[in-house]
Protein backbone atom coordinates (compact mmCIF):
# COMPACT_ATOMS: atom_id res chain seq x y z
CA UNK A 1 0.00 0.00 0.00
CA UNK A 2 1.27 3.48 -0.85
CA UNK A 3 2.31 5.63 2.13
CA UNK A 4 -0.22 8.41 1.44
CA UNK A 5 -3.10 6.41 0.00
CA UNK A 6 -6.37 8.20 0.72
CA UNK A 7 -4.71 11.38 2.00
CA UNK A 8 -5.63 14.79 0.60
CA UNK A 9 -2.84 17.34 0.30
CA UNK A 10 -3.15 21.10 -0.22
CA UNK A 11 0.14 22.40 -1.65
CA UNK A 12 0.60 26.15 -2.10
CA UNK A 13 2.93 27.55 -4.75
CA UNK A 14 2.56 24.21 -6.46
CA UNK A 15 3.56 25.38 -9.94
CA UNK A 16 7.04 26.58 -8.96
CA UNK A 17 10.12 24.36 -9.19
CA UNK A 18 9.88 23.03 -5.63
CA UNK A 19 6.10 22.75 -5.80
CA UNK A 20 6.07 20.69 -8.98
CA UNK A 21 8.57 18.20 -7.56
CA UNK A 22 6.50 17.84 -4.39
CA UNK A 23 3.25 17.41 -6.30
CA UNK A 24 4.68 14.55 -8.36
CA UNK A 25 6.38 12.85 -5.39
CA UNK A 26 3.28 13.01 -3.17
CA UNK A 27 0.92 11.86 -5.92
CA UNK A 28 3.18 8.90 -6.63
CA UNK A 29 2.86 8.03 -2.93
CA UNK A 30 -0.91 7.80 -3.36
CA UNK A 31 -2.11 11.25 -2.24
CA UNK A 32 -4.68 13.41 -3.96
CA UNK A 33 -2.68 16.63 -4.44
CA UNK A 34 -4.51 19.95 -4.71
CA UNK A 35 -2.06 22.42 -6.24
CA UNK A 36 -2.87 25.98 -5.18
CA UNK A 37 -1.37 28.79 -7.22
CA UNK A 38 -2.37 32.10 -8.76
CA UNK A 39 -5.33 31.81 -11.15
CA UNK A 40 -3.66 34.18 -13.63
CA UNK A 41 -0.75 31.84 -14.37
CA UNK A 42 -0.90 30.97 -18.05
CA UNK A 43 -1.73 27.36 -18.94
CA UNK A 44 -1.99 26.39 -15.26
CA UNK A 45 -4.53 23.65 -15.98
CA UNK A 46 -2.31 22.10 -18.64
CA UNK A 47 0.75 22.34 -16.38
CA UNK A 48 -1.11 20.46 -13.64
CA UNK A 49 -2.38 17.89 -16.13
CA UNK A 50 1.22 17.32 -17.23
CA UNK A 51 2.25 16.78 -13.61
CA UNK A 52 -0.57 14.26 -13.16
CA UNK A 53 0.59 12.37 -16.25
CA UNK A 54 4.18 12.38 -15.00
CA UNK A 55 3.14 11.10 -11.58
CA UNK A 56 0.46 8.76 -12.92
CA UNK A 57 -1.51 10.10 -9.97
CA UNK A 58 -4.26 12.44 -8.79
CA UNK A 59 -3.23 16.12 -9.07
CA UNK A 60 -5.75 18.96 -9.45
CA UNK A 61 -5.44 22.73 -9.76
CA UNK A 62 -6.89 25.24 -7.27
CA UNK A 63 -6.72 28.84 -8.47
CA UNK A 64 -6.32 31.28 -5.58
CA UNK A 65 -4.26 34.42 -4.96
CA UNK A 66 -2.54 34.51 -1.56
CA UNK A 67 -2.22 38.28 -1.90
CA UNK A 68 -5.98 38.33 -1.29
CA UNK A 69 -5.69 36.49 1.97
CA UNK A 70 -9.23 36.60 3.34
CA UNK A 71 -10.61 35.36 0.02
CA UNK A 72 -8.02 32.59 -0.15
CA UNK A 73 -8.80 31.45 3.40
CA UNK A 74 -12.53 31.35 2.68
CA UNK A 75 -11.98 29.47 -0.59
CA UNK A 76 -9.79 26.86 1.12
CA UNK A 77 -12.38 26.38 3.88
CA UNK A 78 -14.98 25.65 1.19
CA UNK A 79 -12.54 23.36 -0.61
CA UNK A 80 -11.77 21.45 2.59
CA UNK A 81 -15.47 20.83 3.18
CA UNK A 82 -15.97 19.72 -0.43
CA UNK A 83 -13.01 17.32 -0.25
CA UNK A 84 -14.10 15.87 3.08
CA UNK A 85 -11.16 17.53 4.81
CA UNK A 86 -7.53 18.34 4.04
CA UNK A 87 -5.17 15.87 5.71
CA UNK A 88 -1.91 17.60 4.83
CA UNK A 89 -1.23 21.31 4.33
CA UNK A 90 2.08 22.33 2.76
CA UNK A 91 2.79 26.07 2.89
CA UNK A 92 5.38 26.21 0.13
CA UNK A 93 4.46 29.46 -1.69
CA UNK A 94 6.94 32.32 -1.38
CA UNK A 95 8.01 35.64 -2.84
CA UNK A 96 11.74 36.38 -2.90
CA UNK A 97 13.60 39.49 -4.04
CA UNK A 98 17.31 40.26 -3.64
CA UNK A 99 18.36 43.90 -3.12
CA UNK A 100 19.67 46.18 -0.33
CA UNK A 101 17.06 46.68 2.38
CA UNK A 102 16.86 50.47 1.90
CA UNK A 103 15.64 49.89 -1.66
CA UNK A 104 12.57 47.89 -0.60
CA UNK A 105 9.29 49.74 -0.33
CA UNK A 106 6.97 49.14 2.60
CA UNK A 107 4.50 47.56 0.18
CA UNK A 108 7.13 45.09 -1.04
CA UNK A 109 7.96 44.20 2.56
CA UNK A 110 4.30 43.66 3.40
CA UNK A 111 3.74 41.58 0.26
CA UNK A 112 6.49 39.13 1.26
CA UNK A 113 5.24 38.88 4.83
CA UNK A 114 1.70 38.22 3.57
CA UNK A 115 2.50 35.51 1.03
CA UNK A 116 5.46 33.92 2.81
CA UNK A 117 4.05 33.65 6.35
CA UNK A 118 0.63 35.23 6.94
CA UNK A 119 -0.84 32.90 4.31
CA UNK A 120 0.32 29.90 6.33
CA UNK A 121 -1.63 31.18 9.35
CA UNK A 122 -4.75 31.79 7.26
CA UNK A 123 -4.72 28.40 5.53
CA UNK A 124 -3.99 26.58 8.79
CA UNK A 125 -7.14 28.22 10.18
CA UNK A 126 -9.08 26.90 7.18
CA UNK A 127 -7.72 23.34 7.38
CA UNK A 128 -7.25 22.73 11.13
CA UNK A 129 -10.93 22.31 12.10
CA UNK A 130 -11.27 19.26 9.86
CA UNK A 131 -7.95 17.87 11.08
CA UNK A 132 -9.13 18.25 14.67
CA UNK A 133 -12.36 16.42 13.89
CA UNK A 134 -10.43 13.49 12.43
CA UNK A 135 -7.74 13.60 15.13
CA UNK A 136 -4.97 13.66 12.56
CA UNK A 137 -3.22 16.13 10.31
CA UNK A 138 0.15 17.37 9.12
CA UNK A 139 1.26 20.90 8.35
CA UNK A 140 4.59 21.64 6.68
CA UNK A 141 5.82 25.23 6.64
CA UNK A 142 8.68 26.26 4.38
CA UNK A 143 11.34 28.24 6.23
CA UNK A 144 14.85 28.88 4.93
CA UNK A 145 18.54 28.61 5.82
CA UNK A 146 18.74 32.36 5.23
CA UNK A 147 17.80 32.54 8.92
CA UNK A 148 21.45 31.69 9.63
CA UNK A 149 22.26 35.35 8.92
CA UNK A 150 24.85 34.78 6.19
CA UNK A 151 22.78 36.12 3.29
CA UNK A 152 22.69 39.75 2.16
CA UNK A 153 19.83 41.48 0.38
CA UNK A 154 16.90 39.45 1.66
CA UNK A 155 15.59 41.42 4.66
CA UNK A 156 11.83 41.08 3.92
CA UNK A 157 12.22 37.43 2.92
CA UNK A 158 14.26 36.50 5.99
CA UNK A 159 11.83 38.38 8.26
CA UNK A 160 8.94 36.44 6.75
CA UNK A 161 10.73 33.12 7.28
CA UNK A 162 11.48 34.03 10.90
CA UNK A 163 7.74 34.55 11.37
CA UNK A 164 7.13 31.17 9.73
CA UNK A 165 9.46 29.45 12.18
CA UNK A 166 7.68 31.02 15.16
CA UNK A 167 4.33 30.00 13.67
CA UNK A 168 5.56 26.42 13.29
CA UNK A 169 6.71 26.15 16.89
CA UNK A 170 3.55 27.69 18.36
CA UNK A 171 1.11 25.78 16.13
CA UNK A 172 2.85 22.49 16.93
CA UNK A 173 2.29 23.11 20.64
CA UNK A 174 -1.33 24.21 20.26
CA UNK A 175 -2.43 21.61 17.72
CA UNK A 176 -0.45 18.64 19.03
CA UNK A 177 -3.14 17.50 21.51
CA UNK A 178 -5.46 17.11 18.51
CA UNK A 179 -3.11 14.76 16.69
CA UNK A 180 -1.82 17.43 14.30
CA UNK A 181 1.91 17.54 13.59
CA UNK A 182 3.48 20.81 12.47
CA UNK A 183 7.03 20.98 11.15
CA UNK A 184 9.21 23.31 9.10
CA UNK A 185 11.55 22.56 6.24
CA UNK A 186 14.49 24.90 5.63
CA UNK A 187 15.97 24.36 2.17
CA UNK A 188 19.35 25.69 1.27
CA UNK A 189 20.08 26.95 -2.23
CA UNK A 190 17.93 24.78 -4.48
CA UNK A 191 18.32 24.76 -8.25
CA UNK A 192 15.16 26.52 -9.39
CA UNK A 193 13.59 29.02 -11.75
CA UNK A 194 13.47 31.47 -8.82
CA UNK A 195 17.26 31.67 -8.52
CA UNK A 196 17.53 32.21 -12.26
CA UNK A 197 15.06 35.08 -11.96
CA UNK A 198 16.70 36.61 -8.88
CA UNK A 199 20.33 36.40 -9.96
CA UNK A 200 20.15 36.63 -13.75
CA UNK A 201 23.63 37.35 -15.12
CA UNK A 202 25.14 36.74 -11.65
CA UNK A 203 23.98 33.12 -11.63
CA UNK A 204 27.39 31.57 -12.32
CA UNK A 205 29.04 33.58 -9.54
CA UNK A 206 26.18 32.64 -7.19
CA UNK A 207 26.50 28.97 -8.07
CA UNK A 208 30.25 29.00 -7.31
CA UNK A 209 29.59 30.70 -3.94
CA UNK A 210 27.03 28.04 -3.00
CA UNK A 211 29.35 25.15 -3.85
CA UNK A 212 32.19 26.80 -1.91
CA UNK A 213 30.04 27.13 1.22
CA UNK A 214 28.30 23.74 1.16
CA UNK A 215 30.01 20.71 2.68
CA UNK A 216 28.54 18.59 -0.11
CA UNK A 217 29.88 19.81 -3.44
CA UNK A 218 26.69 19.25 -5.37
CA UNK A 219 23.64 21.46 -5.89
CA UNK A 220 20.37 20.61 -4.15
CA UNK A 221 17.60 19.63 -6.57
CA UNK A 222 13.84 20.15 -5.99
CA UNK A 223 13.41 16.38 -5.84
CA UNK A 224 15.72 16.23 -2.80
CA UNK A 225 13.41 18.61 -0.96
CA UNK A 226 10.34 16.68 -2.11
CA UNK A 227 11.76 13.47 -0.62
CA UNK A 228 12.16 15.20 2.76
CA UNK A 229 8.60 16.52 2.61
CA UNK A 230 7.34 13.03 1.77
CA UNK A 231 9.01 11.68 4.90
CA UNK A 232 7.51 14.41 7.09
CA UNK A 233 3.97 13.86 5.81
CA UNK A 234 4.16 10.06 5.94
CA UNK A 235 3.40 7.84 8.96
CA UNK A 236 7.16 7.28 9.39
CA UNK A 237 7.44 10.75 10.99
CA UNK A 238 4.34 10.64 13.20
CA UNK A 239 6.33 11.35 16.39
CA UNK A 240 8.09 14.42 14.97
CA UNK A 241 6.54 17.83 15.57
CA UNK A 242 7.67 21.40 16.18
CA UNK A 243 10.94 20.86 14.32
CA UNK A 244 12.78 22.87 11.70
CA UNK A 245 14.69 20.48 9.46
CA UNK A 246 17.38 21.88 7.18
CA UNK A 247 18.21 20.39 3.81
CA UNK A 248 21.14 22.54 2.80
CA UNK A 249 23.97 20.31 1.60
CA UNK A 250 25.85 20.79 4.89
CA UNK A 251 26.03 24.59 4.97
Amino acid sequence: MKALAGRKVLLTGGLGSLGRAQAVTLARAGARVLVLDRPDIGDAAEAVAALARQAKGDIAFVGSDLNRLAEAEAAVAVLAAKEGGIDILINNAALIINRPFEEFSLTEYEDQIRVNSSAAFALARACAPGMKTRGYGKIINFCSITLNGRWDGYVPYVASKGAMLGLTKSLARELGPHGIRVNAVSPGAVVSEAEERVFGDRLREYNDWIIENQSLKKRIEPENVADLVLFLVSPASDMISGQNIAIDGGW
